[in-house]
């Protein structure tokens, strides 16, 4: 089966939903259950501070990830293949951590995961891999 890039992100953007969406409803039904590292203060502390940094530095690097030169000049001269890659990569960029960040609450019970997986999730709808915006970006002229 070959897939157009568009179908093929938009395959990888529902399966990345998914499987986020599918680690609360293991973790909510106590099918898996939650570590509770409560007590370990400075391991917490390290681990939200490093998915804080990750999350923020990777959200803006990940929209403006096809302005650069490099990757603007693989996508108008060999739009598919490089459409095809450049997208998965800039989508697993915000989509990685997401997952991470849902793992991380339910093993730590810290909220800031949670917003940080929330605030991945709200910015998957910047890069929504839909036909007009994969043309878009494959387009010479922008």
């Amino acid at each position: 089966m070959n897939l157009s890039p568009q179908k093929f992100l938009l395959f990888l953007f529902i399966a990345m939903i998914a499987i986020g969406l599918a680690i609360v409803t293991l973790y909510e039904c106590d099918v898996l259950t939650s570590a509770n590292y409560n007590g370990h203060g400075v391991s917490e502390y390290h681990t939200v501070m490093i998915m804080e940094l990750l999350t923020i530095c990777l959200i803006p690097f990940s929209l403006r990830l096809f302005k650069f030169k490099h990757v603007r000049r693989q996508l108008t001269s060999n739009a598919a293949s490089a459409l095809r890659k450049w997208g998965a990569i800039r989508l697993f960029m915000i989509a990685l951590p997401m997952i991470f960040n849902t793992i991380l609450y339910y093993q730590f019970m810290n909220v800031a995961f949670g917003y940080l997986a929330i605030i991945c999730l709200l910015s998957l709808a910047f890069i929504y891999p839909s036909k007009a915006k994969c043309d878009q970006e494959t387009n010479k002229n922008t």
